[in-house]
């Protein structure tokens, strides 16, 4: 029997294929529904800029984070996430070869149901769900569904003394609060990547 080698994702190809499946930010806003559209423009023209300190916490890792976003293009927490996403991809910058230190790739829900399956939360086909990978397609790690802050808002309208509608938009306060719970989550990948043992022997650092 040929023995695994130390570091293996058996799942490697499956990512990799979904990733070359899914589409670059622009691709999928301009096959977008026109009906969905406006409210992508309008969430990434009302995010706050990141901090000075935030990109910094993004930058220098001299590693390749892939990034695969499972997404409805009709999902309210989609429209807010995912911009927030790529505008941390941006914000991390480049590599020395040129290429983009988080590279991202977007995919339907519905296009697959071999990813449906693995990425159910609950049990139930929830988005939005990231997906983080090494430069190999190794899992780095994933984070679905909802962030904590919206939980914390959700809870209080469903299981507090007053349930509003959820038709008003969040606010300035809680999108930056989303937003550094994804740099949290976004500096945490780059971080294991950068700690890598088999990509610290790769590159000799």
């Amino acid at each position: 029997m040929t023995e695994k080698p130390k570091y293996h994702d058996k799942r490697a190809d499956m990512w990799r294929k979904h990733f070359e499946m899914g589409e670059i930010y622009e691709e999928f806003l301009s096959a977008c529904d026109p009906a969905h559209l406006a409210k992508w423009r309008n969430m990434m023209a009302s995010l706050p800029a990141l901090t000075d300190g935030q990109s910094q916490r993004l930058r220098g890792y001299h590693r390749t984070l892939r990034v695969l976003i499972y997404n409805g293009a009709w999902c309210g927490d989609c429209v807010r996430q995912v911009p927030m996403m790529m505008q941390i991809a941006d914000a991390a910058g480049r590599l020395e070869n040129g290429g983009p230190a988080v590279s991202v790739r977007i995919i339907d829900r519905d296009v697959s149901p071999e990813l449906q399956d693995e990425l159910r939360i609950l049990g139930a086909l929830r988005v939005p769900v990231v997906v983080f990978f090494s430069e190999d397609f190794h899992e780095v790690g994933r984070f679905g569904d909802r962030l904590l802050t919206t939980y914390r808002r959700k809870a209080e309208r469903e299981t507090g003394a007053a349930c509003d509608t959820g038709l008003i938009a969040p606010g300035i306060e809680e999108l930056a609060a989303e937003q550094n719970e994804w740099v949290d989550v976004v500096e945490r990948m780059l971080l294991m990547l950068r700690l890598a043992p088999p990509l610290r022997a790769r590159y000799g650092d």
